[in-house]
Parts: structure tokens; C-alpha cells; sequence
């Protein structure tokens, strides 16, 4: 079991260059990866998703990558584009002549073009740099992962403790359940004599049916069933090595159901208060849960 929050970096040198990669993750119901990426390396952005998306199944990831040099400077190297600044020499008188304007062609308008002067990051292949990229991001990737595994035994502690104590809630339940017919029986009878009327015998017909109509009306046998199904299936979640978050969402809405159709039938103070606990469990259950990948 995994937290989706963690936070991871890794570096690489190559070329005189250093690439960093900074991973941080948050909770999100479902993946989204945000990628910010230097210009010079924006083409491996779907690179870097893939190798993401292989680790990483649920939660807000975001990537960080930076391009410097590797002594923290910027390139010592700087270089002209001659070519370029040529043919926008070219372009401008041209435009000059077709717009009648004079003046001349500085040296200073020249050096604020775009791309006459490049440094040695501008002038970099991205496709060189993946190896680079690929290190670093693998290295990031490996200590948020085990930032996420160290949280997400943290998670499986507690949420094994919610499951403890509903079990236990659980099992008072159906203790005590078969005594509720019982005790709606002498209460039917006390009742009928309160009032005056002769009591039936036990085997008197009405009160059979009126004894099997509320027998049948008030039997939580199913739902205490499928909840210790339920409980079960979360013990088989905690042994998983995959992703179970949503597994977990799915199970604390199907509690949810039959903890509520156990209250709605209970016609008994003592189970009322179980029910009660459940619902407070399962609810510090489901928040916890929305942390799990």
C-alpha cells in the first residue's frame, strides 16, 4: 500500500551540462501528470510521461526538469548565427524599401534578435539529453517511491485499526441479534397484557405471523455477511503490492450501504450503538482512504 504524496530529486551530468529532476505528488482521485520542461528539452516531455506513468497510478505528480551547466553557471560559450543575422539584414531593408523608411540597419537592433546569439543550451539536442533526462527521472522516481511506501505503511496501520474496531462493532452485532426477536416477543406479550386483553398462547397464530413478520423485516444476517466480506477483502488489500486506492474507495461505499440498511432495521438500543460506531469508523476510514495511490 502506497501514500500518493511523496517528493523526489535525482541529477545527472553529461556534456558539461547537469539535468535535474524534481518530482512532488499530492492527492487526486485520478492521474495527472504536470510536466515543466526547459525549452531546449520540451520534445521529451512525452518521454518523460510514459516513464511516469509506469510508476505512478493515481495522484497529482508534478516534474521539474532544469538544464544548466554543470559548474552552475550559464555556458561560458556564447555563438553568433551569422547566417540568421544576415538574412534578417536582408528581410529588414527589404521591408525598409517596400515601406519607404530610412535608416539604417544597427548593430544593436541586430543582437536583440531572436536567435542571433545562442548559448551552448539553446544550441543542445533534446534527443541527446534523454539518457541524461531518463537518470535523473529514474532517480527522482525511486525516492518518491519510497517516500509514498514509508507513508503508505503509516495509512495501512490505521486503516487496519478502523477495520479492527468495526469488526469487533460488528461481531457485538450479530451476538446480539438473535435476542432481538426473542426480546420483541416478550415485549409484544407484556404489552397485550398492559392493555387489559388476554395473552395468546406462544402458539397462537397471530402472534406467529406478527413474530415472523418482524423476524423477517428486522434480519441483518445478509448485511452483517457482506460485511465481513467486505472486511476481508481489505485484509487482501493490505497484502496487495498494487495499487488499491480505488479498491478502497469502492469497499468504504459498499460498507457505507450496508451499515445503513443495519441501522434502518435495527429495533434495538444496544445495536444502535454499534451502528453508531461503525459510521464513525468508516468515516475516519474513508478519509484515510482518499490518501492511498
Amino acid at each position: 500500500m502506497k501514500s500518493m504524496t511523496g517528493y523526489g530529486r535525482g541529477e545527472c551530468a553529461q556534456d558539461g551540462f547537469k539535468v535535474t529532476v524534481e518530482l512532488s505528488s499530492v492527492n487526486r482521485k485520478q492521474s495527472e501528470i504536470s510536466v515543466a520542461l526547459p525549452r531546449e528539452l520540451e520534445v521529451l516531455e512525452a518521454q518523460i510521461r510514459d516513464l511516469v506513468n509506469r510508476s505512478i497510478a493515481r495522484g497529482r505528480l508534478t516534474a521539474r526538469v532544469s538544464l544548466h551547466a554543470a559548474d552552475g553557471k550559464m555556458s561560458s560559450k556564447v555563438r553568433l548565427n551569422a547566417p540568421l543575422a544576415k538574412a534578417y539584414v536582408r528581410e529588414l531593408n527589404r521591408l525598409a524599401k517596400d515601406l519607404k523608411l530610412s535608416g539604417p540597419i544597427t548593430l544593436d537592433l541586430l543582437a536583440r534578435a531572436p536567435g542571433v546569439f545562442q548559448t551552448d543550451e539553446e544550441l543542445a539536442d533534446a534527443e541527446e539529453f534523454w539518457p541524461a533526462v531518463e537518470k535523473a527521472l529514474t532517480q527522482s522516481l525511486a525516492t518518491l517511491l519510497k517516500m509514498r511506501e514509508r507513508e503508505g505503511a503509516h495509512l495501512a496501520r490505521d486503516l487496519s485499526s478502523r477495520i479492527a474496531i468495526m469488526r469487533k462493532a460488528a461481531a457485538q452485532i450479530q451476538k446480539h441479534a438473535p435476542d432481538v426477536q426473542k426480546r420483541y416477543r416478550d415485549q409484544l406479550l407484556q404489552r397485550i397484557k398492559s392493555a387489559g386483553v388476554e395473552a395468546p398462547a406462544l402458539e397462537d397464530e397471530r402472534l406467529l405471523k406478527e413474530i415472523i413478520y418482524f423476524a423477517d423485516r428486522s434480519d441483518i444476517s445478509e448485511e452483517l455477511t457482506r460485511l465481513q466480506s467486505h472486511f476481508q477483502q481489505f485484509n487482501d488489500c493490505v497484502s496487495s503490492g498494487e495499487p488499491v486506492g480505488r479498491t478502497l474507495d469502492f469497499l468504504a461505499q459498499e460498507m457505507n450501504r450496508e451499515i445503513n440498511t443495519i441501522g434502518s432495521k435495527a429495533n434495538d438500543s444496544l445495536i444502535s450503538r454499534a451502528v453508531v460506531t461503525l459510521k464513525a469508523e468508516l468515516e475516519k476510514f474513508r478519509e484515510q482512504a482518499q490518501n492511498v495511490e
